[in-house]
């Protein structure tokens, strides 16, 4: 038989794949290592990431299939087995690869990482898969949810709570295949270092009604402007947010971005204020040490701290403006990040929202007279967005939405309560909430 020759591309797909599922590895920060070290074409590159993200993303479907056609209980498959079939299912039922190819080529992945008898398995259950009806669909006569929980791979509690905010089946389904399309990666040109146009100029494409936002076609690693931090990786949405935030300027405030970490709106408020205002005071604060370590990089380092922000005490001064990017579920991200819908509960809500309130908490503590503070989740989860606010609100009664609808600010998502809800379907973007709230004098 020889030995096993897997394509590079499969292999590094497998090798993210299952450090994702098994090793708890983030797959939009793992997959730029292991392709910077790889000495693959352009072309194998792209493949390799809409195979790894594909099957990441829609794992749930694929496990329906599998379950299927296994002759055992899925739990007792080798976790090396259900990668391998998840992956070959892809490539049979959601990508232009041949079936002959998908099959074969995923086989001897399974040969070098899983052994010959594991692969002989793999080699089995994926020739029933691509011998099935392409109609196959035993999941239409399940109800709503479970159906798109099976079709769309995403967990039923996330259908069932985007249902509570949509109220409409069909437009769930458009958020939910909009979740499962691979998006360019956007990036945010930043004040003082690049311009607009000077990314357009490397082949980047400028995005309407955005100051300093480009999209680029190509993996952000290979961008010059980034290589050399004169621009960063940085969804739409999040730009909005920075740059709704930003309409409140006035010169010679104080700034404070609460919870930073991995840094992209810190970066953006930092370059803006240094350009535009340099007497402006920026901290940056990351109660996280090696996400701090990472917002160091592309914010002078004087003005990184790493404090527990959930206590206003261990700041010594009052800040006009207050970025209070929550820890959140995440859901809002979900076509960015493959595996966070498999990674994320009821439970994980249960312990965030505490820890919401009790940043909105210290924020208000840390507010000067005539202060804002912005709350952004990038998620649009009810009990995270607006219920927080209701909350903060009946507790706080100085405090006042203060509304987005003057010139400066974006329009997208603009709610009739004055917050901001973005949708992926609707918007382009991730699904950011976004809200600012005035202290009165």
């Amino acid at each position: 038989m020889g030995k096993p020759k897997p394509e590079d591309s499969r292999l590094l797909a497998y090798e993210l794949i299952s450090q994702v599922n098994r090793e708890g590895a983030f797959a939009n920060i793992r997959l730029p290592e292991l392709l910077s070290k790889s000495k693959m074409s352009l072309a194998d590159k792209a493949f390799t990431t809409e195979l790894a993200y594909g099957t990441l993303r829609m794992q749930g479907r694929h496990d329906h299939f599998i379950k299927k056609f296994i002759d055992r209980n899925f739990l007792d498959l080798d976790p090396k087995i259900t990668d391998l079939l998840r992956m070959g299912i892809h490539q049979l039922t959601l990508m232009r690869v041949p079936d002959h190819a998908a099959v074969s080529e995923t086989v001897e992945v399974a040969r070098k990482v899983a052994g010959e008898s594991k692969a002989s398995y793999v080699n089995a259950v994926l020739r029933k898969i691509a011998a099935m009806p392409k109609e196959f669909d035993d999941f239409n006569s399940l109800p709503m949810a479970e159906k798109f929980s099976v079709n769309h791979s995403h967990p039923v509690w996330i259908i069932n709570a985007f249902y509570d905010q949509l109220k409409d089946w069909d437009e769930v389904e458009r958020l939910l295949v909009s979740n499962n399309a691979p998006a360019l990666p956007d990036v945010v040109a930043w004040p003082g270092k690049s311009t607009v146009a000077e990314l357009i100029q490397l082949g980047a494409t400028g995005i309407p009604g955005f100051n300093n936002g480009v999209n680029i076609d190509t993996i952000p690693i290979l961008f010059e402007p980034i290589v050399q931090r004169k621009a960063g990786v940085q969804d739409r949405g999040s730009q909005l947010v920075v740059e709704n935030f930003l309409a409140t300027f006035e010169p010679g405030l104080s700034w404070l971005d609460m919870c930073a970490g991995p840094g992209g709106k810190a970066a953006y408020l930092y370059h803006f204020l240094l350009d535009k205002d340099p007497s402006a005071k920026f901290l940056a604060n990351e109660p996280v040490p090696h996400r701090a370590e990472l917002v160091k990089r592309v914010v002078s380092n004087n003005q990184v701290v790493s404090f527990d922000a959930t206590i206003s005490e261990n700041f010594d001064h009052k800040f006009d403006r207050i970025l209070v990017d929550a820890p959140c579920t995440g859901l809002g991200a979900l076509r960015r990040r493959p595996e966070a819908r498999w990674r994320k509960s009821l439970a994980d809500l249960k312990e965030l929202i505490p820890l919401q309130r009790n940043l909105m908490n210290s924020a208000y503590q840390l507010l000067a007279p005539n202060g804002i503070i912005a709350y952004v989740t990038c998620s649009p989860l009810l009990a995270e967005t607006k219920g927080q606010v209701i909350d903060f609100l009946s507790e706080h009664p100085d405090m006042k939405i203060h509304t987005m609808d003057q010139n400066g600010f974006h329009k997208e998502g603009l709610q009739n309560d004055g917050s901001v809800q973005l949708w992926t379907h609707r918007d382009g973007s991730d699904s950011m909430f976004m809200v600012l709230l005035r202290k009165n004098g």
